[in-house]
C-alpha cells in the first residue's frame, strides 16, 4: 500500500470501496497493517543488493557458490568466442525483441507443462503497454542479450527508482549448454548497478539459482480478503485447496520433484502434439502453473 507510515485501514471495507469481494494475495510485502491480520503464509524473496556496489555483491556470489560463478564465467567467455561477441542491452523499447522474448517464455510454458500466460490476450496488451512506460518512478525494463547479432537471453520486469522486479525471464533453447539465462542474469545485474538501482528483486520461488545469486532477502505474505457473498464462496471453492496443496508440494523438494517430473512430462506430449498439428487442442491439467 502507497501511502503515509503505518496507516491501517479497514480490509473489507476498502474492498467494498473498490467494488471487490475477494482480495486473494500471494506477492504482498508483509507487515503491513492493513493486510497482516489477513496473511496465512510468509516467506523470502530473494534479491541482489547493490547498495555497497556491484563490486561487493559479486563478492557476495563468489562466497555463496564459486564454483557456480566459475563455471558461468567460463560459459560467458565460451559464448561470445563460438556464437559472437556478445552484448547486452538494457531498456530497449523494440516490441520485435519483446515479442522475441514472450515466445521463448510460451515455449518454455509449453515444455514445462505450465499454463501459457500469453495465451491471454489481455496479459500480452498490458505488458506491451507497460513497456511503452518510462518514468523516473515506473518503467517497464526489457533486457536482452546478443552473441554477435543474435538474441539469446533476455527479461522483461518492472522499475521504480531504487528496484527492479523479476518478472519473465527466458532464452533460446538453442544455446542452453551455454547457460544463457544465467549469463543474462550477471549481466543484468551489473547494467541495473550502472544504473542505479539499489537491487533486483527475483521473486519467491524455489530456483536454485536464486539462492547463490542473492545478496539479502524481502518477505511476501500470501493470505485472502473476503466479504460474504455468493461470488467469495465460490472463489473459495476453487482456489483454496488449491492453495494449500500447492504449498504442500512447494515445502517439501521431493514431492516438488515429482510434480515438476509430471508436468514436464505433460509438457513433452504437448509439444510433440503442437509439432504434429498445426491446430492442436490440448486439454490443461486442472490447476498447472
Amino acid at each position: 500500500m502507497i501511502s503515509i507510515p503505518d496507516l491501517k485501514v479497514d480490509a473489507k471495507a476498502l474492498l467494498r470501496a473498490c467494488k471487490l469481494s475477494v482480495f486473494d494475495f500471494d506477492h504482498l510485502v508483509a507487515g503491513q497493517p492493513t493486510f497482516a491480520p489477513y496473511e496465512t503464509d510468509v516467506r523470502p524473496a530473494p534479491v541482489m543488493d547493490f547498495t555497497a556496489g556491484f563490486e561487493a555483491w559479486i563478492d557476495q556470489v563468489k562466497a555463496n557458490s564459486p564454483k557456480n560463478l566459475k563455471t558461468v564465467r567460463y560459459k560467458e567467455r565460451k559464448l561470445g568466442r563460438e556464437q559472437g561477441d556478445l552484448r547486452f542491452e538494457w531498456a530497449s523499447a523494440d516490441k520485435k525483441v519483446l515479442d522475441t522474448l514472450l515466445a521463448w517464455k510460451s515455449d518454455q510454458y509449453r515444455r514445462t507443462g505450465r499454463v501459457d500466460r500469453f495465451a491471454q490476450p489481455w496479459i500480452v496488451q498490458l505488458i506491451e503497454e507497460m513497456h511503452g512506460l518510462a518514468t523516473p518512478d515506473f518503467s517497464g525494463v526489457l533486457t536482452m542479450l546478443y552473441a554477435g547479432d543474435v538474441p539469446v537471453a533476455g527479461h522483461f520486469g518492472l522499475r521504480t527508482a531504487t528496484t527492479l522486479v523479476g518478472w519473465f525471464p527466458a532464452y533460446d533453447t538453442e544455446y542452453a549448454r551455454y547457460s544463457p539465462g544465467i549469463v543474462h542474469h550477471l549481466q543484468m545485474a551489473e547494467a541495473a548497478a550502472g544504473a542505479g538501482l539499489h537491487m533486483v528483486d527475483m521473486g519467491k520461488g524455489g530456483k536454485e539459482y536464486k539462492d547463490w545469486l542473492k545478496s539479502g532477502v524481502l518477505y511476501v505474505a500470501e493470505g485472502r480478503i473476503s466479504r460474504p457473498s455468493a461470488a467469495a464462496a465460490v472463489h473459495w471453492m476453487g482456489r483454496t485447496p488449491f492453495n494449500k496443496a500447492r504449498t504442500i508440494v512447494m515445502d517439501r523438494p521431493s514431492l516438488y520433484r515429482a510434480a515438476d517430473r509430471v508436468l514436464k512430462g505433460f509438457g513433452r506430449v504437448r509439444t510433440s502434439l503442437h509439432q504434429e498439428s498445426p491446430n492442436p487442442v490440448v486439454k490443461e491439467p486442472t490447476g498447472a502453473r
